[in-house]
């Protein structure tokens, strides 16, 4: 079931989207990442970044935000942390969020969150985590995120600086 806000659907993926998700991921982290990462970082963890992950794709809680059908972002969430299958009951983890550096700040990446919240908690989750890449971090905190602490994300044989953060979806909270 798509939603639409402000001309954004906001629908979830399947395998045969992996096309267009790597063209937001590559759009967006290339471009994105820049003021934060040093640029030989970037182009060793770039493969790893913007490759769709077909397990996410089918997952049901990946999704696509499109603006009359062009593909502007991505993002979804899962009971599994990130490069795990350990689930913790209760809490649930943002996945691979990305915006088309052309239509940051026009509610994309808040469209796809919304999203992400409200299905987490129908799901019973309680408790949202991410791991941000430094620049995004706002972005999160934001959205009511708070900062757990750095974290070393690997990337083949890199490790991406990030920061863990989480906030409680118990109740309706999306601000």
């Amino acid at each position: 079931m798509a939603e639409v806000s402000a001309g954004i659907t906001v629908r979830p993926t399947i395998p045969g989207d992996a096309a267009a998700v790597e063209h937001v991921l590559r759009a967006s982290y290339s471009v994105l990442l820049a003021d934060a990462y040093p640029a030989d970082l970037i182009g060793r963890v770039l493969p790893h970044m913007t490759r769709a992950n077909p397990q996410l794709l089918g997952s049901g809680s990946y999704y696509l935000a499109e603006v009359g059908g062009t593909p502007v972002g991505c993002g979804g969430w899962t009971p599994e942390k990130p490069a795990s299958s350990e689930v913790v009951a209760g809490i649930a983890h943002i996945r691979h969020f990305a915006t088309d550096p052309g239509w940051v700040r026009c509610g994309i990446g808040r469209s796809l969150y919304v999203r992400c919240e409200i299905d987490a908690r129908r799901a019973g989750f309680h408790t949202l985590e991410c791991y941000s890449t430094l620049n995004g971090e706002a972005f999160y905190a934001a959205l009511g995120f708070t900062r757990i602490g750095r974290i070393l994300v690997p990337m083949g044989r890199t490790d991406f600086p990030g920061i863990h953060m989480a906030r409680s979806i118990a109740a309706a909270s999306v601000r």
